[in-house]
């Protein structure tokens, strides 16, 4: 069946095979998460934000986690190529449309986060799973977002040595709550039996989760 996990966790059928449930579910998914990126710029991240700046400005990069969870979600969830890079992309598409205060900037940013942990999960050929791979993911997407874009758009009264505190934060943040985060979520998703006509959900009943 198409819908069961192989011996190394992932969907069986060949890679590219996406089933019509899992495209639903990754709009679904980076839908329901672009509404709270929507949420969170609006209500949360301004407080947040200026808390950090007051403190120090680079360390405002400790909330980049919180945009790269669609990513980290998808792969986790579907384990296909190209999961991680589509559910951030929607995500960022509805965040947009919805008025985000970086207008269609965040779909640069979407891309690059998304590519990110598309990156890592490809480097393990969609076959390895577990929080450490969650992890790298969120730290290449960090990786990619600071030294491709925010630093030449957001950052560009930074010296150096501030780019570089901005990027540590963004690894940890994206790490620490996309990272673990996402896998965390997920987890606790496939232990509800939510997620059983999917590879956690199947590992989960096959007592490897």
């Amino acid at each position: 069946m198409n819908n069961e996990v192989g011996k190394h966790g992932r969907a069986l059928g060949k890679p590219a095979a996406w089933r019509s449930v899992e495209l639903i579910t990754v709009a679904v998914v980076a839908v329901a998460l672009g509404v709270a990126f929507w949420g969170w710029d609006m209500l949360l991240y301004p407080w947040v934000s200026a808390g950090l700046n007051t403190l120090f400005p680079p360390a405002a990069s400790l909330t980049l986690g919180v945009w790269v969870l669609p990513a980290v979600i998808g792969a986790l969830l579907i384990r296909r190529p190209g999961a991680a890079l589509l559910c951030e992309l929607i995500a960022a598409t509805v965040e947009a449309l919805l008025g985000s205060q970086w207008g269609l900037n965040v779909m640069v940013s979407g891309f690059l986060q998304g590519l990110g942990v598309e990156l890592v999960v490809a480097l393990f050929l969609w076959r390895r799973f577990a929080m450490p791979v969650a992890a790298l993911g969120g730290a290449c997407a960090a990786a990619l977002e600071l030294c491709v874009w925010e630093w030449w758009v957001y950052q560009v009264e930074y010296t150096m040595p501030m780019r570089f505190v901005a990027l540590g934060c963004a690894v940890v943040s994206c790490v620490l709550i996309s990272g673990v985060g996402g896998w965390s979520l997920v987890r606790g998703l496939a232990a509800t039996g939510a997620l059983n006509a999917f590879p956690p959900g199947r590992e989960r009943l096959a007592g490897r989760l």
